[in-house]
């Protein structure tokens, strides 16, 4: 770029810099590297040529993404989402978090699909050196609106409970509690029988699942030691059969029980 263009040569760089930066939407790292010249350079031809920078329209501009669809209308799909982050999920202001265990590889997947179905984009998956799996989206537009829908960034310290439209629909219900107990939740033996409980820090939390559970008909306990308890066998049956728990360990551990 030391030499003065001709009017041919700028006519030439300006059409092919417009189409690259502004129709294709490219970076200007993406620009540099399909025309082999440095950032630097790139930025200083749109500044010769008046192509104006559009930073904000990027990909992952600020951690925003254009590939996010948010929601326009409520469903089961979301509310399992809705119990599965607030069973194993965190939430930031830049993403959403699912920390699995290293023996629910399958669940992983299956929490990477059901994020993709609602929000468009697939999450990433990470593992760790122990062998836990995140599962993890990050979009800055799509964590203010889970905010405001009721997540929260740290549920223990803001006491968080189920969102209020939770309670609107059955089918709400059933999803909600369907992805809590996939991820919050056990089922094992008792001396004469099997037992599900449900484990959070959050008092208002436990409520509302209680809630829910009294709703569909489950005789469920009182809270005890940040647990709830269903224990009887007819419930413990039905649960298996109506919420259609997705976690295998929890479908394995329910037929190995259920089979003595």
């Amino acid at each position: 770029m030391s030499k003065k263009w001709s009017a041919e040569e700028k006519s030439g760089h300006y059409i092919v810099l417009k189409k690259l930066y502004i129709s294709e939407n490219k970076t200007i790292k993406e620009v540099g590297k399909i025309l082999g010249i440095s950032q630097q350079a790139v930025f200083k031809r749109l500044e010769m040529l008046s192509i104006k920078t559009i930073r904000a329209k990027k990909l992952n501009y600020c951690n925003q993404r254009h590939d996010i669809k948010i929601p326009k209308k409520r469903s089961a799909d979301l509310a399992e989402f809705f119990g599965i982050m607030l069973g194993d999920g965190k939430l930031s202001p830049t993403q959403i978090i699912v920390t699995l265990g290293d023996k629910e590889k399958s669940y992983v997947l299956y929490v990477q699909a059901k994020i993709k179905k609602i929000f468009g984009a697939c999450p990433k998956i990470s593992v760790r050196k122990l062998g836990y799996h995140d599962v993890y989206l990050g979009s800055v537009e799509l964590s203010r609106w889970l905010k405001e829908e009721g997540l929260v960034y740290n549920k223990v310290k803001s006491q968080v409970s189920a969102p209020q439209w939770i309670f609107d629909k059955k089918e709400y219900c059933e999803a909600f509690l369907r992805g809590f107990f996939d991820t919050d939740g056990s089922i094992y033996a008792l001396r004469y029988g099997i037992q599900i409980s449900f484990t959070n820090m959050s008092l208002p939390l436990l409520k509302s699942l209680q809630k829910m559970l009294f709703a569909l008909e489950y005789r469920a306990s009182v809270i005890s030691s940040s647990k709830i308890y269903i224990t009887k066998k007819e419930d413990v049956m039905r649960f298996f059969k109506e919420i259609r728990p997705a976690n295998q360990k929890h479908i394995e551990r329910f037929g190995l029980l259920t089979s003595k």
